[in-house]
């Protein structure tokens, strides 16, 4: 009869170590799903937040579809009663194009041109300060000679101090983007202001293949092409409603930082 009690003891040892065995797995198993959990969680708002940006471009998308159909609804209207003057508006509007190409060309080099003049005007403008006499005299007369082929028209000789290069110590001094541009800004108070700052910068006339790279902790990055050259930073001032200032400002890139909105 003793000997059974044994085996009986031997046996309730054994499943007291399986059960703490169990017991052990059961909250490392706690652990690793609350782990998971957070992981879970996480990716939750990931998901929400490239949901809102995916809607916000379904919408537009649906926005370009219909103002698409429209105007496709309105040429097949009028090509049923006028369909030679249908062709001769797409043969205008060719040609306009092709006139608007031209000018765009002109305009880049007459810009180019500018600077160059604005840059030598400025050396110019180095050397008269430290030339006295009636040597700087003459210097004047030739640095007004330069300003009248800027300018087109006749300046005021009392003037000549106005023009002055950028000190700003970042990027190209005369504020003009073109190409691949990268904009980042905030902090931003919810995606109603990124989207209000895109449609501010998609209106501008020569930007195109406007996206949002990132969006992160309030602060957003859009990528942009400008098929000219543009005040980028003078023209998201006038179209946006946000108060910002520059904090650094390259050939291709521009950061901004949003000003704190005043209490009312």
């Amino acid at each position: 009869m003793g000997y059974r009690r044994s085996e009986v003891d031997a046996a309730l040892d054994i499943a007291a170590e399986a059960l703490s065995a169990q017991r052990e797995r059961t909250e490392t198993q706690g652990e690793l799903l609350r782990s998971l959990a957070l992981d879970l969680e996480a990716r939750e708002q990931r998901v929400g937040e490239l949901e809102r940006v995916s809607d916000h471009l379904a919408e537009q998308v649906v926005q370009r579809e219909r103002q698409l159909q429209a105007v496709r609804a309105e040429l097949a209207e009028a090509g049923a009663s006028r369909g030679e003057n249908i062709r001769a508006l797409e043969a205008l509007a060719v040609e306009i194009d092709d006139l608007r190409k031209q000018a765009r060309g002109q305009a880049t080099r007459i810009r180019m041109s500018a600077l160059r003049e604005a840059a030598e005007l400025s050396d110019r403008l180095a050397q008269l300060a430290r030339t006295p006499g009636a040597a700087g005299e003459g210097l004047v007369e030739a640095i007004w000679d330069s300003v009248r082929q800027l300018g087109g028209e006749a300046a005021e000789p009392e003037q000549p101090a106005a023009v002055e290069p950028s000190t700003n110590g970042h990027g190209d001094t005369s504020g003009l983007f073109e190409g691949q541009v990268e904009v980042e800004v905030g902090p931003l108070a919810d995606f109603a202001k990124l989207v209000g700052f895109e449609d501010a910068a998609r209106s501008i006339g020569a930007a195109a293949d406007i996206s949002i790279k990132r969006f992160s902790e309030g602060r957003a990055t859009l990528a942009m092409t400008l098929s000219e050259p543009v005040a980028l930073l003078h023209e998201l001032e006038r179209r946006s409603d946000l108060e910002f200032r520059v904090r650094d400002t390259r050939s291709d890139r521009l950061v901004l930082d949003v000003e704190d909105e005043p209490s009312a």
